[in-house]
């Protein structure tokens, strides 16, 4: 199972879009999901819940999620501003890392930055990589009238709950000083990869399209349009993304499999595998060594008696 996050609506009817056989599920608290199957990947199962705006929210709805599907992998999907003047609108951003750039100490003459930052999983990396050089990912794409197929780039990203809609701005001219690798800014990725950090045990990505610059502009920069083409361009990397771990989770030992590399540990010679019957509390035969894993299941009752 993957479960993909959105913070707009905007967001999750992009992804929506490329599902089918959708049902609704609510969960603990009433938090609702849409679980269904990638629509150009018949029996990849997928969930799908919209979060809200900010990094508060994004934590808890990660950590009701992970709760209640234990996925394999957990992408946040959605558009961001861009930093740079080299990316364009509907460009995807896959975060290589996640600065929380708010943190700090505010003293009489200055701000201290005291910031947190979050690596993108190894393996999710590994894979997002690979997807550009393949053009199977354009087909969730909408049609353009050029043909244009947005650039995707491995950058980082910075997050903090401040809409920043200008560059000269303090908070603007902060994140230059301090946080000059992150070529995107959103809202909701710190809380998101805090929530997976302390769970640990499934692969975290942030995906993001470059949806305004952040600049001023984004109010006319919307009303053309950018946020659609930006959360299309981000739900169709991120679900050609969840596609690719799945194949490789099938690979491996089925839909549901972590995407890790399994090993194999060999048996010591001369090792013989038991199975012993207990009755009442007595074990009739045990021979050979013990290695590995034991697991003991108990059928029946408890003798009575002291």
């Amino acid at each position: 199972m993957i479960v993909f996050l959105t913070a707009l609506g905007v967001e999750h009817d992009a992804i929506r879009d490329l599902l089918t056989k959708v049902e609704q599920r609510t969960c603990t608290g009433g938090t609702i999901f849409d679980v269904g199957e990638l629509a150009a990947h018949p029996g990849r199962q997928v969930a799908l819940g919209v979060t809200g705006t900010g990094a508060l929210a994004a934590a808890t709805l990660t950590e009701r999620a992970l709760a209640a599907f234990s996925p394999t992998a957990m992408l946040f999907v959605g558009i961001a501003g861009g930093l740079r003047d080299w990316l364009e609108i509907g460009d995807v951003v896959v975060a290589t890392k996640i600065h929380s750039y708010q943190g700090g100490r505010s003293e009489d003459d200055e701000f201290q930055v005291r910031p947190n930052a979050w690596l993108i999983s190894h393996e999710l990396e590994q894979i997002a990589r690979r997807l550009p050089r393949d053009q199977r990912w354009h087909a969730g794409l909408p049609k353009t009238a050029d043909g244009h197929v947005p650039a995707v780039h491995f950058e980082a990203v910075a997050a903090g709950d401040v809409m920043l809609n200008s560059r000269t701005s303090p908070e603007a001219e902060r994140i230059r000083r301090n946080f000059n690798d992150a070529v995107a800014i959103e809202m909701e990725s710190s809380g998101f990869a805090q929530a997976g950090h302390l769970h640990g045990r499934a692969s975290m990505a942030t995906v993001r399209a470059i949806s305004d610059h952040a600049d001023g502009t984004k109010s006319a920069t919307d009303g053309r349009g950018g946020q659609r083409q930006a959360a299309a361009s981000a739900a169709a990397f991120a679900v050609a993304l969840a596609a690719a771990i799945s194949e490789r989770g099938e690979d491996e030992g089925g839909a549901g499999a972590r995407p890790t590399t399994r090993r194999s540990v060999p048996t010591a010679p001369g090792t013989v595998r038991t199975s012993n019957t207990a009755t009442n509390s007595q074990v009739g035969t045990q021979t050979g060594v013990n290695t590995g894993d034991i697991r003991v299941t108990w059928a029946g009752s408890w003798p009575s008696g002291d």
